[in-house]
């Protein structure tokens, strides 16, 4: 059962309005968790520079390993919804979420963002140095700083009970039904 409940566009104001139609715009529809952080508009844009983080790491690491990236720290999260938003991206390209065969840089991505969910206070050594001998500085900075705002929307999902997309359900793993 949701904690929080959706806006609702028709009694929503002008300017909710307008991000609402702007995300359909943008991505086809709008998501329950969208329409949850909807009811602050500062909020919600600040949850939204995830877009902003993802699209400067895309060039640097390319799309499929954001997605890797993402899923293991979502799943690392246990966030059903997002851990399932993922999954639902990896399997319609054709991948096993599962049991992906990946780089060895989707490997580090999917490693650290694991590592981040474990305990945050104690991520391994030779895991930052394999970062720095595949990564400039600046671009750890926005590895961590990309995972602390996917944390955060995991978090938000999570306490905030916001219920799974219905275009999510057939990509529940089997324990998640």
């Amino acid at each position: 059962m949701s904690y929080l409940s959706m806006t609702d566009y028709d009694s929503a104001s002008e300017e909710v309005k307008r991000e609402y139609d702007d995300q359909i715009a943008k991505h086809g529809r709008i998501t329950n968790m969208k329409r949850t952080l909807l009811h602050n508009v500062p909020a919600f844009k600040a949850y939204m520079e995830w877009y902003t983080l993802y699209d400067l790491l895309v060039p640097v690491v390319g799309e499929r390993a954001m997605s890797l990236y993402s899923y293991a720290i979502s799943s690392g999260n246990d966030c059903l919804v997002c851990s399932t938003f993922f999954r639902k991206i990896l399997i319609d390209s054709g991948d096993d979420p599962d049991n992906p065969k990946i780089s060895e840089t989707e490997e580090l991505l999917m490693d650290f963002g694991s590592a981040i969910c474990v305990d945050p206070h104690n991520i391994p050594d030779e895991l930052y140095d394999r970062l720095k001998e595949q990564f400039t500085e600046e671009q750890i900075v926005l590895l961590i700083a990309f995972a602390g705002i996917m944390y955060a929307t995991n978090l938000f999902n999570t306490v905030a009970k916001v219920p799974l997309d219905e275009v999510l359900y057939k990509y529940r793993k089997k324990e998640d039904k």
